[in-house]
This record gives C-alpha cells, structure tokens and sequence, in this order.
C-alpha cells in the first residue's frame, strides 16, 4: 500500500477534493438565490410569503425524492456523469426562473432545479470516499461543507447586488450562465473524478430496503430531516425574521445572514481537523447543537442590540458548522462498500424532507404568528436531532466504508 503523506497521494488528494467543493459550492449558491429577494417577489407577484414558501417546498421536495433514486444512479453508472448532469440542469433553472412571466410558471421551475439539486451529496460522496485517502477523509469531509457554507454566504450578496444593479431578472439569468461554464470547465476535469467503485453485485429491492431501512441509516435519515428543519428556517425566513423582530434594514439583516453561514464555513473547517483526530463523533455533534441552540433562544428573546445580531448569528453558524464533518463520518461508518451512493443519497433526502416542510410552517408563522417563535423554533430542532446523534453512534459499524 502507497504512503497515504506521499506527495503525489496528496497532490491526487486535493486535486479531486478541490473539484467537488466547487460543484458543491455552486449547489449551495444556487439554492439560495431566490429567498434574499423574497420581499421583491411577494410584492412583484402579489403573493403571500407562504406562496412563496411553496415553491422552496416544491424545490426540496422534488430534490429528496430524486436523491435518492440519484444515489442509486450513482452506484449503478459511476457518480461523474450524474453530478454534471444535475448540476446542469440545476443552473438552466436557476437561468429559467429570471424569464417566469408568473408565480405559477416558478412551480415548475423550483421541480426541475430540485431535480438538479437532488444529485450532489450521492455523488460528491461517492468520488470523496473512493478516492480521497481514508486518513484524510475528514478533512475532505471538511472543505466539501465548507465549500457548500460559502455558497450559501455568497449567494445573498451577489443576487441583491446584481439585482441592485440589472434587476432581479437579469441577476437570476446571470448566475444560472455562469453555473453552465462551471458545468463545461468540470467536465473537462472529469478524468481526475477516476473511477468509483459501483455496486455490481446485482441485489434485489428487498436487499436495498433492508439496507436504507437498518437501524443506524434511519437515525442519519432523521438527523438530517431535524437539523435542515432547523437550517432552512434561518436560511429562507431569518432575514424577513430579524427584520420583523428587531426592525433591522435589509443590508443589516442580510449582513447577518451572511456572518451566520460564514461562521458555519469557520466552524466546519475545524471539525474536520476534529473529524480526524477524534474517535467520538458524536460528542462533537452533540456539543456543537447544544450551543448552537442556546444562541438561537437567544436571538429569540428579542432583548438584543441591533449590533449584536451578526455576532450572534456568526457564533451560531459556527457551532452547527462544527458538527458537520464528525456527523458524515458517523454515517461513513455505517455505509457497506461499494453503497456510498444509494446511503449517503437516501440519508440526505431527509435533509431535503426538512427542507420541503419548513418553508410552509415558517412562511405562514410570518404570515399570522410571532416572529421570535421562528428562532425558538430553531433551537427546539436542533436540540431534538440529539438524540439521532446518538442512535447512529451506537449503531454504526465499527469500521469505516470506503467506497
């Protein structure tokens, strides 16, 4: 076996590393494209913000139904023609829903950009765990979360800018072209990817449903479906929320938002040092939310200065951030070789299940509700994804997948 510090393992390593986070960055920067300009849209189209907590559902939902099947796909045809497909069709999207004439064209758009959405965690996973060494594995964990979190930082800034300047059209036009030359400029990478070990052993449904519905890939599965109810609340409402709580202008409320997610980047980069140099997971995970959560009450009381907020919501990100890469390392050791594709596809289909839910509930909370209860809502979610924590750490095999 080849010295896993060689410099030609490492060089391989951050090359295929580095190739992902961009296509994971680009997920996350085209989900969030359209909740910053949610006061436009609503006053655009005339709808409520719970119509517009519709689409983001219809978004989320069609992504965790295709996630699954994508991880399939993944472990059938190889992980590389499956990501550049998606994420091409995720940016014609994000490009099409500049030119909707109506709320009601922007329905069928959120469902082909959440089909698009639905292939990235199977298949960055798959390329990451087949080809990464097991020793930096964490840390490559790490920097695809990282990439995802700077996604979401940057998105707010670039579509309230561009739209500032060209129009909230030209700005969704805009980013959606520049994912397609992201699109070309992998696939002519795509021979760095190699090649991922697919499951060939020709299983029955049965196998498969007894593998996705086993004990430790059902708690991953519910972990995400809490913590991404906890996310998307922030992600899709906070800005509309501070605003209302604290009666913040937009620039301060979204610099919040903005801080929040790259506080969430600083604090992934660390647990994925902790990832690896740490046998307990789950402490780190559970530690992390428990915090997290009591600067979400916090937020919630409403007693804080307006100045305060972007520190707030950047502590916040970054104790979530923390638990990141140690919770896909739990689920990295209950994964069998040759199935990253299908388990790490199913298990984030919860976190689109979350997603799809929380728009409507949060939507109409802003519609009729008290606005503090958005962030006490938060906060009651990530302490109840405790408990999945600890059912994957007792349930997980012993030694991890690789592939």
């Amino acid at each position: 076996m080849s010295d896993p510090t060689a410099p030609s393992s490492l060089r391989r390593d951050v090359h295929v590393i580095g190739l992902i986070a961009v296509a994971h960055f680009f997920s996350h920067f085209f989900q969030l494209t359209l909740p910053p300009i949610f006061p436009l849209l609503k006053t655009v189209f005339g709808v409520p913000y719970v119509a517009l907590g519709l689409a983001m559902s219809v978004f989320y939902g069609a992504s965790g139904i295709g996630q699954t099947l994508s991880g399939f796909l993944v472990d059938r045809i190889g992980a590389p023609r499956v990501l550049l497909g998606g994420m091409a069709l995720f940016a014609s999207s994000v490009a099409l829903a500049g030119l909707v004439p109506s709320y009601w064209m922007l329905l069928p758009v959120a469902l082909l950009a959440g089909l698009g959405n639905s292939v990235f965690h199977p298949a960055d996973y798959s390329i990451l765990n087949a080809s990464v060494d097991p020793r930096r594995i964490g840390r490559g964990y790490s920097v695809h979360a990282i990439s995802g979190n700077l996604g979401w930082a940057v998105a707010p800034t670039v579509v309230v800018g561009l739209t500032a300047s060209s129009g909230w059209r030209a700005a969704l036009v805009t980013v959606g072209a520049l994912g397609l030359v992201m699109v070309g400029v992998l696939a002519s990478q795509r021979a760095a990817f190699g090649r991922s070990r697919h499951d060939t052993r020709g299983q029955g449904a049965v196998a498969h449903l007894r593998l996705l519905l086993s004990a430790p890939i059902l708690a991953a599965f519910a972990y995400f479906a809490f913590i991404a109810t906890a996310l998307i609340g922030v992600q899709t409402f906070g800005v509309t929320g501070l605003m209302r709580v604290y009666d913040t202008p937009l620039a301060l409320a979204t610099a919040a938002l903005t801080t929040f997610l790259l506080g969430g980047a600083a604090g992934i980069l660390v647990g994925g040092f902790l990832a690896d140099h740490t046998r307990r997971h789950d402490v780190v995970a559970v530690g992390g939310l428990v915090v997290a959560a009591a600067f979400m009450m916090l937020l919630a009381s409403g007693a804080l200065a307006p100045s305060l907020l972007p520190v707030i919501l950047g502590l916040t990100g970054f104790c979530h951030g923390a638990t990141g890469p140690s919770r896909d390392m739990l689920v990295r050791a209950a994964t069998p070789p040759g199935a990253s594709g299908k388990v790490f596809g199913f298990v984030y289909s919860g976190l689109d299940l979350g997603s799809c839910l929380t728009p409507l509930a949060f939507g109409w909370l802003l519609d009729h509700g008290d606005p503090r209860m958005l962030f006490v809502a938060v906060g009651v979610l990530m302490l109840g994804t405790i408990g999945t924590v600890i059912q994957v750490r007792r349930s997980a095999q012993p030694a991890p997948a690789s592939a």
